[in-house]
Order: C-alpha cells, then structure tokens, then sequence
C-alpha cells in the first residue's frame, strides 16, 4: 500500500494561517513550551478530550515542525500529518502556517463535519492571546 504522505493533495488538505505580531523565536518558543500548549489546547478539541498522539518526525527551530497526528493505536487508518510553519514578514510579524494532510478526500471531509477548522482557529486565537499577554 502506498505512503498517504509521500504526496500532497489539495483534496486531502486543510491549511489555517494565523499573522502573529511576534516575532518568529517567539512564536516558536510558544509553540514547543508545554504551558502554552496546554492552555491553548493545541493538541486536543475544545470540547471534548481524546485520546491522541503525536508524533514528531522534524523540528528545525524557528522555521517548521512536522508530525504525525492520531490515536495511541499504531496503525490508526485516520492518522494524518501535520507541517507548521513560522514564516517572519520584513515588519517583525510572523505568518504561522498549520497544514493537515489527511489519509483520504474522505477523512478530511469528516474532520471538517467534526469541527477541524473551527478549533484549529481557536487555537490559533488561542496561540496569539497567550503570546499577546
């Protein structure tokens, strides 16, 4: 079976963007420090907990993290990929990227009836009133 991940697939992504008036070190530094994840609940729904896990295949510090995201069983069919990036405009502000590539046209139809995109700009708001204050 081929690798879900080895190509991207605009029917199989969700990409968010969110302009952060921090610069990028910052933005990074908030992503990876633990305190703000758990406040801003990068790594779980609003309402309602489940079980997940993440799995970090790249961190290059202040430019992307990529991992792979589902539930704790090692061959979860619904996990997907996820590619964050922090991209710094020329006035201090940083673009923070996040792209979901799901398994499937499918999946990602699911996960956007399931609220994907409406927590993922919670979180992201989230993200940005942490750093804000």
């Amino acid at each position: 079976m081929a690798n879900p991940f080895e190509t991207w697939a605009l029917d199989r992504e969700i990409v968010l963007m969110k302009l952060l008036n921090h610069p990028r070190d910052k933005v990074f530094a908030a992503w990876i420090d633990p305190r703000a994840l758990a406040e801003v609940g990068v790594f779980e729904g609003r309402e309602q907990r489940f079980a997940n896990l993440v799995r970090f295949l790249e961190i290059v510090p202040n430019e992307r993290i990529v991992m792979d995201h589902g539930s704790p069983e090692p061959d979860d069919p619904d996990r997907f990929r996820v590619t964050v990036t922090f991209d710094e405009q020329t006035d201090g502000k940083t673009v923070l990227t996040m792209r979901q590539l799901h398994p499937s046209r499918e999946r990602r139809r699911v996960v956007i009836g399931f609220g994907a995109v409406e927590y993922g700009l919670q979180t992201l708001d989230g993200l940005a009133a942490w750093l804000d204050g």
